[in-house]
């Protein structure tokens, strides 16, 4: 969109202004604002273009202008230059989310630090169990026929349930099964592990080893009931309730159910991860009804090098995007470096 020098000034002013206050910006603040040698007469004229290209509108209680989701969208595009958070930010940062620990715990922790340092929602998507790959797999003996199976996968999550046998099964065997079973599928998405498995249960029992059998059957076992990793953490919703902007109940009602039912934000956020970098959605370009007052800033994060999830903000379309956006983008690598760890 082909916007005059005088026209950009005027539209970053306006904006600048209202993220700041929330108030309808009119012609004399503006040229203050915006410190052009400009009569109110000349703004007016200015302000009326960019009300015609779709970029600013005035509400019926003002004749001050408010930016439209496009004019945030062509502010975010073409008037701001992102910088880097300064090095004490960063460390500030860094010492909120810890080195290693847990995953589950690290990604709380990082959903707690997009809602802290942005003040509106952070949303983390788990990692995506077909992006995830199977490390190991380990049989304990525990007597009695039971058997601890222990899952690690390459993101560092453990995952541990006891399975009952029909049989006792020696160490050495356990041992053996895990090593074969180690050697079929580690390295392998636990998407692949899992429809090897099924081809692997569909054979001939007669002609598979015992030894293959007892390792894909307990595997299968421990896999069956991993849980379903494709969910998402939601903190800080409270923070909405005191965004003017979203403050009418249909509005409130709309986007805590999208929370509550996560589809919609999962979609999005996995859309985002087909992407590089930074994704911006504002207003209607989310595709959902109950975002489209709403702007969600989400960043992929890696493990490895490679796209596991993402992670972002959910906050009005009213938000200081010079300070959300590198937030976001610093969690992410944060996150996918403390995961690595």
């Amino acid at each position: 969109m082909a916007l005059t020098s005088r026209a950009e000034v005027l539209l970053k002013a306006l904006i600048k202004r209202y993220i700041d206050d929330g108030q309808p910006v009119g012609s004399r603040t503006l040229a203050k604002e915006a410190q052009l040698e400009l009569s109110p007469a000349s703004v007016r004229n200015v302000m009326a273009d960019l009300e015609d290209m779709g970029l600013i509108t005035s509400p019926h209680t003002s004749a001050g202008r408010v930016p439209t989701a496009l004019g945030y969208r062509v502010f975010v595009d073409s008037l701001i230059k992102i910088r880097s958070l300064n090095a004490s930010a960063l460390q500030e940062m860094g010492n909120k989310l810890p080195v290693k620990g847990d995953p589950h715990e690290l990604l709380t922790s990082a959903s707690d630090l997009l809602c802290e340092l942005t003040h509106f929602a952070g949303i983390v998507m788990l990692p995506r169990r077909q992006q995830v790959t199977l490390k190991q797999l380990e049989f304990v003996a525990l007597g009695d026929g039971r058997i601890l199976t222990i899952l690690v996968t390459n993101d560092g999550q453990v995952q541990n349930r006891v399975i009952a046998s029909d049989r006792e099964i020696g160490p050495s065997e356990l041992v053996a099964a895990a090593n074969y079973f180690n050697a079929q599928f580690a390295g392998m998405s636990m998407q692949k592990v899992k429809q090897s498995l099924l081809l692997e249960l569909k054979a001939d029992s007669d002609e598979m080893h015992r030894l293959m059998q007892t390792a894909v059957a307990m595997a299968g076992d421990m896999l069956a009931e991993a849980g379903n990793p494709d969910d998402l953490l939601v903190r800080g919703e409270s923070n909405l309730f005191t965004v003017p902007e979203l403050s009418d109940i249909a509005t409130l009602r709309n986007l805590f159910e999208a929370f509550r039912a996560k589809q919609d934000l999962l979609h999005l956020l996995d859309t985002s991860m087909k992407a590089n970098g930074v994704q911006i959605f504002i207003g209607q370009e989310s595709g959902y009804d109950a975002l489209c007052d709403c702007t969600v800033v989400t960043a992929p994060y890696e493990i490895d090098g490679e796209v596991v999830g993402t992670l972002g903000v959910v906050g009005p379309t009213r938000m200081p995007y010079e300070q959300v956006i590198p937030v976001v983008d610093i969690t992410a690598r944060l996150l996918g470096a403390a995961l690595r760890a």
